[in-house]
């Protein structure tokens, strides 16, 4: 029986980053790892990706230790391998190697079958004059609706 599906935002990236190209790819978990995320046990907020030896992983992501699991239990804060087939990463490491782009975790879900998946994005940083105007677009779409709700 496969439990409810899981979904973790980052909802910090798309305020902090422009989106440019996104990609899903599988990971990497041992065995309690992936049960704490199955019950909704993990953090991807302050989490990036980076390259080692031509293969990418996942860092800073918090995934809490299993609360059963015994001496295997994992470590909460590791990498963890991303995969993703060969065209896909090279063409990531070439374009990630651009001056102000990032790849950045933007959710963490299972899918139909139960397996773990990460969505990841190739970023540009935004300035703080870009960060204002997405919140003021979104406060006059609050604005909006609420005008449209009184209706």
């Amino acid at each position: 029986m496969i439990q409810k599906a899981i979904n973790i935002v980052n909802k910090r990236a798309k305020f902090d980053y422009e989106i440019i190209d996104k990609y899903d790819a599988g990971i990497v978990l041992t065995g309690t790892e992936i049960k704490s995320i199955r019950l909704g046990k993990a953090s991807i907020a302050e989490s990036f990706c980076e390259f080692h030896n031509n293969e990418l992983f996942v860092i800073n992501s918090n995934v809490e230790e299993y609360l059963y699991g015994t001496h295997y239990n994992h470590r909460a804060k590791s990498e963890r391998k991303l995969l993703l087939n060969k065209k896909e990463l090279r063409k990531l490491e070439k374009d990630s190697q651009n001056k102000g782009l990032t790849i950045v975790p933007l959710r963490l879900y299972t899918n139909e079958k139960g397996l773990a998946k990460i969505e990841i994005a190739l970023c540009r940083g935004k300035k703080n004059y870009d960060k204002r105007e997405t919140m003021k677009e979104r406060d006059t779409q609050r604005d909006l609706d609420r005008i449209k709700k009184s209706y």
